[in-house]
């Protein structure tokens, strides 16, 4: 598959698929949309009430919301495992290329997590430990107990296997009670889903600049 290096609105890069037409980021700001829709949204509202976060990402990409998550627990002390499932990780020379293109303020987490081997936990902070999974969301079986749930697969319209009702039935399975998922994508069809799967969805504004909304579903207390 061909893929290009493109920046985004905030001066971040983002990688463009030519055989799906479609970005790895929001090209209104790559940095801005993984910060405001996984960090901000996700993992700080359970930071506060979890000692140890379980985060469970589907789309590991460049490894940027890696790299942003290693950082913030560092700064705040909060100790995370962070499992990411990637059918097709990116090669070495790729994410090598986007390094010099990160801000200084998460460089190094960058090329830790990209680094890091496939298939085993690696410590890239006292805080913080990692676990790349290369395999298939559709096949795999999914690890119990996850607080936080980063859903950035490709947009339905790309994948829509990746969205299918099946897929967040198990992942809300897997969850713990109060955990939240996640994802770039507000549309109707989604939060419908969502809710009759047992979710409470919620439409909540965008990074500045970006989408107009993005979504946010938790999982009810004691289900």
């Amino acid at each position: 598959m061909k893929i290009e290096i493109e920046k985004t609105a905030d001066g971040s890069p983002t990688l463009y698929r030519e055989d799906i037409d479609e970005h790895y980021h929001s090209v209104k700001g790559a940095l801005a949309e993984s910060r405001h829709v996984y960090i901000d949204l996700g993992w700080r509202k359970r930071s506060a009430s979890a000692n140890t976060i379980s985060v469970f990402e589907i789309g590991f990409g460049t490894g940027l919301n890696a790299a942003l998550t290693a950082k913030e627990a560092l700064d705040d002390a909060t100790k995370t495992i962070y499992h990411s499932v990637e059918l097709f990780p990116l090669p070495k020379q790729t994410t090598d290329i986007l390094l010099p293109f990160q801000e200084e303020g998460y460089r190094d987490e960058f090329r830790l997590v990209n680094d890091a081997g496939w298939g085993e936990m690696v410590e890239i902070n006292p805080f913080f430990t990692l676990h790349k999974i290369q395999d298939s969301l559709l096949t795999m079986d999914l690890l119990q107990g996850i607080d936080v749930v980063y859903f950035d697969a490709f947009a339905p319209e790309k994948q829509p296997e990746m969205w299918a009702p099946e897929i967040f039935r198990r992942l809300y399975e897997a969850m713990n009670p109060g955990g939240i998922l996640t994802t770039y994508c507000a549309k109707g069809s989604i939060r419908r889903m969502l809710r009759d799967i047992g979710f409470i969805p919620e439409r909540l504004p965008g990074p500045p600049g970006g989408k107009r909304e993005v979504l946010r579903a938790t999982k009810v207390l004691g289900l």
